[in-house]
């Protein structure tokens, strides 16, 4: 190619702004068409396009090679001379095209020199145009470096690629790339907009030769005065169609032009009342056109293998979401069989894992024995304590909750009777425990008849009902030496679960205790979290052997999922020997967890 060789646009036209004799010819140099960055503008119906096209007809007729971006779907018209290739979005095209295809489309345009049209506008997804536009581009661009050859990209509506203002897109960073940088690797741009002030102004600033068609709003006459002159600011206004003023660094002047009218079909025309005659267009070679239809096809096949894959792991989701249920089914099966278990062996004659009745009986007994069963100096249990308690205590208070007063309280009685405050050491021969009007002194220390009794019980089933006679006798006691009764104590019948729990809970190592604490502060959990924060190191085996003695002693139950919860008020009313109500189980609970949430534990 001759660095010479020029094509013919337009002619010299009078007017303000003109230079030269009307009518001389207007060449633009082929070279720097190719390699630089133009910029053509007007508002709609002033001939923008027209000279776009008259600019590519005049390329093509000399084998030059370049592609269109169409953004309205007007360039098809070309196809009426030209063999050129029109890929898009819709069946209007030669092929429809995608992302994928845009390394073929520019190895089809530089290295094989075809003509292209990508028609943008048959997307019906904008995001897929701009995908399928930016990838062009990059390949372009990319092959462009290797190829050297010089290659026309014209770009039109270019102000919705490279605004003046708001964000830019993948696609305006590649094109103001192709304007800055492709010259050198010989690819050229031409941007096309009706609102140059709309259009990034580092690009209008960096372009060797602009096109201003006729322009009529304010702001878009301002970006003339700047680039131009103000002269020819308010000359744009009155250009006729097809005419401009044409500014280039070749030839370092502004002058005054007529475009020639574009010889093939219109496209972009504004339909009249005439019928519309879509012209004969000329078709491609159909190599061309199935080198784009192998990838199409492999394009298809992938989607489909891609289909066939999610199809199968939907599938396999659900057989995994189907697995798990039954797993989980057949956990709750698990925990209520074992819960069936433990009621059934509970039940059964000689069972006795450390919580039936008879081993609760047997503690009752050893406390009783042990604390308050035995007569003192005096040959009575009162209800500060043994009679033979030493001297040094003679004078203390009575303490309800431990040592005294409730505590003995409840160690003193005994399923077959106890004689309190003052009674006899054994039980009377009409089953009641003797009660004294008197009081009894040990070394000061005074233990007042509450002119009551203790009924002794023949059986079990008097249990409850004598042991709230010795409350009674017991809060009586405490008020007699100036103690001061608590009123939660005064209330509460249910004594024995409390002392039988605490035991089972203070015989608990410390840190099973701290995974009970655990369980009753943070909710459901796992034995690993249990007992890590009950300062464990986490170890599987040990924290799921201390999480069963929980179980076992029935503090926790399984929950599902492999958690835990806790369920000490569930066995106060389970342990009770009598049915307590709500407030007497909270009582009852509220006791046994200062053991072991209030850090005494």
């Amino acid at each position: 190619m001759a660095e010479t060789e020029q094509i013919t646009v337009a002619t010299t036209s009078a007017g303000p702004g003109g230079n030269g004799e009307p009518g001389e010819t207007v060449d633009l140099p082929v070279v720097e068409l190719l390699t630089g960055r133009g910029f053509v503008t007007g508002k709609s119906g002033s001939g923008k396009s027209n000279t776009a096209s008259v600019i590519a007809e005049k390329l093509l007729d000399n084998g030059f090679g370049l592609l269109v971006v169409d953004i309205d779907g007007e360039y098809y018209g070309l196809k009426e001379e030209y063999e050129i290739l029109h890929v898009g979005g819709d069946e209007e095209c030669d092929i429809q095209v995608t992302e994928e295809h845009a390394g073929k489309i520019a190895s089809l345009a530089l290295e094989q020199n075809v003509p292209i049209i990508l028609d943008v506008s048959s997307f019906l997804d904008e995001e897929e145009a701009e995908a399928l536009l930016t990838e062009v581009a990059k390949q372009l661009f990319a092959k462009a470096k290797k190829q050297k050859q010089p290659f026309l990209m014209l770009v039109e509506e270019c102000h919705e690629w490279i605004p003046e203002k708001g964000g830019m897109g993948e696609v305006g960073k590649m094109l103001i790339k192709i304007g800055k940088r492709g010259r050198k690797h010989g690819l050229g741009i031409v941007g096309i907009s009706q609102r140059p002030a709309d259009v990034k102004k580092d690009y209008i600033t960096q372009c060797d030769w602009l096109v201003w068609h006729r322009l009529t709003w304010n702001n878009d006459t301002k970006v003339v005065g700047r680039i131009l002159d103000n002269k020819y600011a308010d000359a744009v206004e009155d250009l006729d169609d097809g005419e401009a003023f044409m500014m280039n660094d070749w030839a370092e002047e502004v002058r005054r032009v007529q475009f020639h009218r574009k010889q093939t079909f219109d496209a972009g025309a504004t339909p009249g009342l005439d019928d519309f005659e879509r012209p004969e267009l000329k078709s491609v070679s159909e190599d061309l056109v199935s080198e784009l239809e192998t990838i199409s096809e492999e394009q298809q096949a992938t989607e489909s293998r891609i289909k066939d894959l999610r199809e199968e792991l939907d599938k396999k989701n659900s057989r995994i979401a189907e697995l798990e249920t039954e797993l989980q089914d057949a956990r709750d099966l698990s925990r209520m069989a074992e819960q069936f278990t433990e009621a059934m062996l509970t039940q059964a004659e000689g069972y006795n894992p450390g919580r039936t009745e008879q081993e609760n009986m047997r503690r009752r007994r050893h406390r009783f024995s042990d604390e308050g069963g035995d007569a003192g100096e005096n040959g009575a249990a009162t209800a500060n304590g043994a009679a033979g308690q030493p001297d040094d205590a003679a004078d203390q208070p009575a303490d309800t909750t431990s040592g005294g007063g409730f505590g003995d309280a409840f160690s003193a009685f005994e399923d077959g009777g106890a004689a309190m405050n003052g009674g006899s050491d054994g039980p009377s021969t009409n089953g009641e425990a003797a009660a004294t009007d008197g009081a009894s002194t040990d070394g000061g220390t005074t233990a007042a008849s509450t002119n009551g009794h203790a009924e002794g019980a023949g059986s079990e089933a008097d249990s409850d009902a004598a042991f709230a006679a010795a409350i009674a006798d017991a809060v009586e006691a405490e008020e007699s030496n100036g103690g001061a009764a608590d009123e939660d104590d005064t209330d509460f019948e249910g004594a024995p679960v409390y002392e039988d729990l605490r035991e089972t809970i203070e015989e608990l190592e410390p840190k099973t205790r701290r995974m009970l604490a655990y369980y009753g502060e943070q909710g459901p959990g796992t034995p690993l979290n249990a007992h890590f924060s009950a300062g464990g190191s986490g170890d599987r085996t040990a924290a799921y052997a201390r999480n069963r003695t929980l179980r076992l002693e029935g503090f926790v139950e399984h929950v599902g999922r492999g958690k835990y919860g806790y369920r000490l008020r569930d066995l106060v009313r389970e342990e009770s020997e009598r049915d307590l109500d709500d407030d007497e189980v909270e009582t009852v609970a509220s006791r046994l967890e200062a053991a072991f949430l209030d850090g005494e534990n």
